[in-house]
């Protein structure tokens, strides 16, 4: 089992690859798609590093501002346009109000995206 992580004060992302899922946690809220560069390079190793599928669990995110939903909307993207050969499936929580609204739109970029908001 590897656990990978990006531990700031405000949020965490690790990576679990005996289950293939990338946790994620707290509030990101940094200011432009630029400071997002450290997610987004940590969710390209992982995904280059595997196949199959992919978990991404969202569910203890409590806040993702607008440079975040685009950074998390282009991740899904790319691995459509990129044909990349991973099953991606989306872990929300419908007590945290902006995960019911902003991660159904995840589907308009990958629509084979497993959606599962609990």
């Amino acid at each position: 089992m590897t656990i990978t992580e990006i531990r700031e004060d405000d949020y965490c992302i690790q990576y679990d690859s005996s289950l293939t899922t990338v946790y994620f946690e707290g509030k990101l809220s940094l200011r432009d798609p630029s400071e997002y560069s450290p997610i987004t390079d940590f969710l390209e190793n992982v995904v280059s590093s595997q196949s199959g599928d992919l978990t991404l669990d969202l569910q203890k995110l409590e806040f993702l501002n607008s440079s975040g939903i685009r950074v998390l909307s282009k991740f899904v993207s790319n691995i459509r346009k990129n044909k990349i050969d991973i099953q991606l499936k989306v872990l929300g929580s419908k007590d945290i109000a902006w995960q019911s609204k902003s991660l159904r739109n995840l589907q308009k970029f990958m629509p084979n995206l497993v959606l599962a908001i609990e």
